[in-house]
């Protein structure tokens, strides 16, 4: 929390956001309702009350809350699903009118919607106008920009500073290209978008200062060599429950022999047109949403190599949690909630220029 009152996160999950504000020296309360989520954000340390966002009442917290921050569940919206979002769109505009006129109307529009979850991107707004925060951080996949511009022109009518617009990862020390809607508003300062810390092609040094740095990779990431991925383990058993890594037949042949051949890439799905990048590349944004969709490493240019599936520590790093985060579930629930998470290092660009504590924690 801050000095003058708590930070609320909605749809909290592992604890993305709240790594983000940690670095800040700043701690959140969390809304979260999977379980799975619940028993790693507290493993971690993080506050949190199991609920449904869109169910819980916001009357106790009123004159509590001094910051807020959502992350709505973006399965609808997203271009790994099945995009039913898109044709909710105009309910869920009209949600937001409504709301802003105090007209709860969530229960008929959520009876029309063709996937109920769509209309969970308009609780950061009820949030919001029943709690007044002083500032606003909101973050969803872009498709949901449509909506965040709404968003912004009632809490400007508010008398909030609002910007809406996408973010690259990569622009701010995440070494994966994932790009994602922001909505950041606040009531005492003007709000703007993070500066960007890193770039693709930085060049060189000027006048009026240094370059930024190169996007960070996969490599850099995980402490490897630009092209040379450490020979994993190969053990019996395991599986999606937990336990040893299972390995595909001929494995260990396989690993020993393309160790020195090659470049590993990283496979973002099972599909053929699956997006490939290089280990001295960032990632692309990485997606748990389906079991059969975990991204594998695959030995570039060495014939017959057999692909070894991304760890659950590999994907945490490649999302910034830091090493030994504890999540919890299944191995499907884990990749799940990192693939679903704000990477932290992003929650701390982002909430950095926006949090008045962090002002005084970084002077």
């Amino acid at each position: 929390m801050t000095a003058s009152g708590i930070v609320l996160d909605l749809f909290a999950g592992p604890g993305g956001w709240s790594q983000g504000l940690s670095a800040l020296g700043i701690r959140d309360v969390g809304i979260e309702i999977d379980p799975f989520a619940c028993a790693t954000r507290s493993a971690a340390g993080h506050t949190t009350i199991r609920a449904d966002v869109a169910a819980y009442p916001t009357k106790p917290l009123s004159g509590k809350v001094s910051g807020l921050i959502g992350s709505p569940p973006c399965q609808t919206f997203s271009a790994a699903g099945l995009r039913a979002g898109n044709d909710d769109m105009d309910l869920c505009h009209q949600g937001l009118d409504d709301i802003a006129r105090r007209n709860d109307s969530r229960a008929h529009l959520r009876a029309a919607c063709a996937d109920p979850r769509s209309l969970l991107v308009t609780e950061p707004l009820r949030y919001a106008l029943a709690l007044r925060p002083d500032w606003i951080a909101l973050e969803e996949v872009p498709a949901v920009a449509p909506l965040f511009a709404h968003i912004a022109g009632i809490l400007h009518s508010l008398g909030y500073s609002a910007w809406h617009g996408i973010l690259n990862a990569a622009d701010y020390g995440v070494p994966q290209t994932r790009r994602r809607a922001f909505l950041l508003a606040s009531r005492t300062r003007t709000a703007t978008p993070p500066e960007p810390t890193h770039a693709k092609d930085p060049g060189p040094d000027t006048l009026f200062g240094p370059a930024l740095a190169p996007w960070v990779t996969m490599a850099d990431a995980l402490g490897w060599g630009a092209t040379d991925r450490p020979t994993p383990t190969v053990t019996a058993g395991g599986g999606k429950s937990g336990g040893p890594e299972p390995f595909p037949s001929r494995a260990r042949k396989t690993l020993m022999d393309a160790q020195q051949r090659g470049t590993w890439v990283l496979r973002h799905s099972n599909r053929s047109n699956a997006t490939l990048r290089r280990a001295d590349e960032p990632a692309a944004t990485l997606h748990f949403a389906h079991a059969g969709n975990y991204v594998a490493w695959h030995q570039e240019g060495s014939a017959g190599t057999e692909s070894v599936r991304i760890t659950v520590p590999e994907a945490a790093a490649l999302q910034t949690f830091p090493t030994g985060y504890p999540f919890h579930g299944t191995k499907t629930r884990q990749f799940e909630q990192i693939g679903n998470a704000v990477p932290p290092l992003l929650a701390a660009a982002v909430l950095r220029p926006l949090v008045p504590a962090a002002l005084e924690v970084a002077a």
